[in-house]
């Protein structure tokens, strides 16, 4: 599922057909505009430096664009969206001179990182698909130092390696990363899980909203709740249980099975539990496909956004799932 490519490898993902994104300059974005968003284009599948500082922003005031990879795409702009909301704007998750003033500053955004001996400690070599295979495991850790670089600054593997295409991430290496920030300090009081937009809104006991994150709510097949839930209680490094008749059948798995705990595990690194049995809100092995895939009814986030979101929520806290447009929010 996961592994690390060889320096060989990579080297040649980065010169042939556009397997790999192009080498950033950490300056291109740190001299960028918001404002020139739309105006340049790059290649497919290549970061843009001004879409990097956007969500590097954005991130930083709290509305999560979820992986920060430098595209365009719908969770940037929901996440343009949910600062509206924050700032009290029109919410129409465009990018208009207001919300490009509100939320530039200029702080670098790229800052460099020296890799240390606890970075590469603990790693597996990778994450086998079938869940039979993971329970065998005695845990599910990151496949190799970028992987973990890339979900502490909050980034797309392909951004780390952009930034740092001739790295090999080895203890006492200095890389380049991105800084989203501290993360967001709170109380939350209501919990929206909202179907329509997939996104996570937190709002503190006077109704302002705290923080805002892309997520998975749900599928066809496998629908999310309805009406208002509760926060039980909340698991810092989960394992997991599986139970095909409970839940879902996964492969050929018919038999209950101990997942072993990890970021790569099934629900990430959080379980943020509800009194609607079986389900959670949780974090994820694959960021970048928050809300591009579904999810067996629970809530997904990003790892880093379901342990922020956790640090301010208590037992009681009301979660309500709702189906609405960002227009109608209040």
């Amino acid at each position: 599922m996961k592994t690390a490519l060889p320096m060989s490898l990579l080297a040649l993902a980065f010169s042939v057909g556009g397997a790999a994104a192009r080498e950033l300059r950490p300056e291109e974005i740190n001299t960028a505009s918001i404002a020139s968003i739309g105006t340049e284009k790059p290649a497919p599948g290549d970061p843009d430096p001004a879409i990097v500082r956007l969500q590097v922003l954005l991130d930083r005031a709290g509305s999560s664009p979820g992986v920060i990879d430098g595209l365009s795409g719908e969770n940037v702009d929901k996440a343009v969206a949910g600062f509206e909301a924050m700032n009290d704007l029109p919410v129409d998750g465009r990018l208009d001179p207001d919300v490009a003033s509100r939320l530039e500053g200029n702080a670098p955004l790229v800052e460099s990182y020296v890799v240390s001996a606890e970075d590469a400690a603990g790693l597996v070599d990778k994450i086998p698909e079938d869940y039979g295979e993971k329970s065998k495991m005695q845990s599910l850790g990151y496949t190799s130092v970028a992987e973990k670089l890339s979900e502490r600054f909050h980034m797309g593997i392909d951004l780390v390696h952009a930034l740092n295409p001739a790295s090999q991430f080895a203890p006492g290496d200095t890389v380049w990363v991105v800084n989203p920030g501290p993360p967001r300090e709170g109380k939350v009081k209501r919990i929206e899980a909202d179907k329509k937009t997939g996104q996570v809104l937190a709002y503190a006991a006077d109704g302002s909203l705290l923080a805002v994150y892309p997520a998975t709510i749900g599928s066809e097949d496998n629908p999310a709740p309805s009406g208002k839930h509760k926060v039980k209680g909340v698991a810092k490094m989960p394992v997991y249980r599986y139970d095909p008749k409970r839940n879902f059948k996964q492969g050929k798995n018919d038999k209950v099975l101990t997942i072993p705990k990890g970021p790569n595990g099934p629900v990430g690194t959080i379980w943020i539990d509800l009194t609607e049995p079986t389900y959670g809100i949780h974090g994820t092995p694959e960021p970048k496909l928050i809300d591009k895939v579904g999810s067996h009814g629970c809530v997904r986030l990003t790892n880093w956004d379901a342990e922020e979101l956790a640090g301010m929520v208590k037992p009681g806290v009301m979660v309500d799932f709702v189906n609405r447009s960002s227009a109608t929010r209040k």
